[in-house]
């Protein structure tokens, strides 16, 4: 028995052993196929990054752009890709509801894109209608045609300059667009005569530009800007008060007045208002109550503010052709020597602030094209370049905490600090200059 309890002794450790072996190794055959998987080969073309245009994955296709060129029409086109006769006219005809092909214009883009095969077959003829939208004809058995939007990014851009000639040159020698000038006249028309405009003003500007396939198509939004006429800062930041975007100062004053500051862009006065003038075709003097703008013939003249046409004449021995704008109960405009009248414009017309009424010719008494316009109040003639304007109303009070936020950041990036510094150290200087 004793013997028996001894052998026991033994055999039990061994199998406790030996179990202890047997799970150690099944631990380790059940773990090794998570430890050491076998690496999975990714194919790299799925990395790769595909190229569109005109919404096609444009490394499938041949592609070639051209232009088109005077007299070409889309089956002069056509034809030379060896596109049949019977396919343009299904072309055609497919077209009709999408684009009138008769409207293909010389110097405007056009792609084509050709199968990669040796047959180089023409299958999709691409026409861009504008800088943003092109029409895509598909060339194959499914004749389909239909429009398409390129895409379009907004970069963030700032230009600075000083004016030593004119705010468009300016522009150009500031490597900006000069339809950015255009942009600040039309921001800066209810407070800043750009007649008056001259050598030593400054401007500083924020814009989103629009670009497509990295290059401009000359659409420009002005987010703020600072124009700095005769040493006072004009600063302009755009803000979506309620539906409509407008422009309004570090007080949240609205920069629109209810009239424009000049019914024309880029001129010189050529004669100011005086109560004797002498009249270069009479050859006398006699009271000229109102201003001339010097300008090219064909020069749109814009109506200062909203308003309905109550005359609307050809004064042969005077005024030429002209219009007569009441706006209110105060205030009249007239605006004289047209070469011709804006369209839709006649007695009874209403018509908007900034809209084109005429253009500037040199119709009736006068030695050359200009604008003689004149503004009448309670009846009385005064002088247009001192005529003072009612604001348009500031941000509203729900939403000046909104504006006053943007509006913050948009001034430290215009150095409205910076300037702030500056005038106290000059002003510092003149104060110990004074002591």
């Amino acid at each position: 028995m004793k013997r028996f309890l001894k052998v026991q002794y033994l055999i039990i450790p061994v199998l406790i052993l030996a179990g202890l072996f047997f799970l150690k190794n099944r631990t380790e055959i059940e773990l090794t196929p998570a430890d050491k998987a076998t690496p999975v080969l990714i194919d790299s073309v799925q990395n790769q990054e595909i190229n569109y245009k005109y919404g096609f994955p444009i490394d499938d296709f041949l592609l070639e752009d051209y232009k088109v060129k005077r007299n070409q029409t889309l089956s002069v086109i056509l034809d030379q890709y060896k596109v049949s006769s019977k396919r343009i006219y299904e072309i055609q005809e497919k077209a009709k509801k999408v684009f009138n092909v008769r409207k293909i214009k010389a110097g405007r883009k056009y792609a084509m894109l050709f199968t990669k095969d040796s047959l180089k077959t023409a299958e999709y003829f691409i026409y861009e209608n504008t800088s943003k939208e092109y029409i895509v004809f598909d060339l194959r058995d499914t004749v389909q045609v239909y429009k398409g939007q390129k895409e379009i990014t907004k970069v963030r851009k700032q230009v600075k300059g000083k004016i030593e000639s004119s705010l468009w040159n300016a522009m150009v020698d500031a490597n900006a667009d000069p339809l950015l000038s255009m942009k600040l006249s039309d921001i800066y028309a209810w407070t800043i005569d750009f007649f008056g405009i001259g050598k030593g003003d400054e401007f500083h500007v924020i814009y989103d530009e629009e670009m497509i396939d990295g290059e401009s198509i000359h659409q420009i939004d002005v987010i703020a800007a600072n124009f700095v006429h005769h040493n006072s800062d004009n600063y302009a930041i755009a803000f979506k008060d309620g539906e409509k975007v407008g422009y309004f100062d570090e007080e949240g004053r609205s920069l629109q007045k209810a009239f424009l500051k000049a019914p024309l862009h880029y001129s010189r006065i050529s004669s100011a208002f005086s109560n004797n003038r002498y009249h270069p075709v009479l050859k006398r003097f006699r009271p000229h109550h109102g201003v001339d703008y010097a300008a090219p013939t064909g020069t749109p003249v814009m109506s200062i503010g909203d308003g309905i046409v109550v005359k609307k004449g050809n004064q042969k021995n005077g005024g030429g052709r002209y219009l007569k704008i009441k706006h209110n109960s105060v205030y009249s405009t007239t605006y004289m020597h047209f070469s011709r009248f804006g369209k839709n414009v006649g007695v009874g017309s209403h018509v908007k602030q900034g809209q084109i009424i005429g253009y500037v010719g040199a119709s009736g008494l006068a030695t050359g094209p200009h604008l003689d316009f004149r503004v009448h109040k309670n009846g009385m003639a005064i002088n247009p370049l001192k005529m003072q304007s009612p604001p348009v109303a500031p941000v509203s009070e729900q939403n000046i905490e909104a504006y006053n936020k943007i509006k913050n950041q948009l001034l430290v990036e215009l150095g409205y600090q910076v300037r702030l510094a500056k005038e106290e150290v000059i002003s510092d200087s003149s104060m110990q200059i004074m002591n």
